[in-house]
């Protein structure tokens, strides 16, 4: 009996999107270098990488808003608020 193509692919294989892209050979060669040190596949190294720069540009757009509506807003917590913490954190034991 054949197996199931599922479960023959690598995870990072489902649901994918298939592009072409072009790369400078320099950079080419040295991915191709970290790859095999790795012990990954071509695909699996750039998915990698692609999913690291948008995470950071993610990190940094959230940044972004937060500095946005603390520039307009305070940050501060209301006094009654603050109060009732500091009763809060004396009745703890540390």
């Amino acid at each position: 009996m054949h197996q199931r193509v599922d479960r023959v692919l690598p995870e990072y294989y489902h649901r994918s999107m298939k592009i072409a892209i072009s790369v400078p050979d320099d950079i080419f060669e040295e991915a191709e270098h970290l790859a095999r040190q790795q012990g990954k596949t071509r695909s699996k190294l750039y998915a990698d990488a692609i999913a690291e720069y948008v995470g950071v540009y993610r990190t940094e757009s959230i940044t972004e808003q937060l500095n946005t509506i603390y520039t307009k807003h305070s940050s501060t917590l209301d006094p009654a608020l603050e109060e009732a913490q500091y009763k809060l954190l004396d009745a703890e034991d540390w």
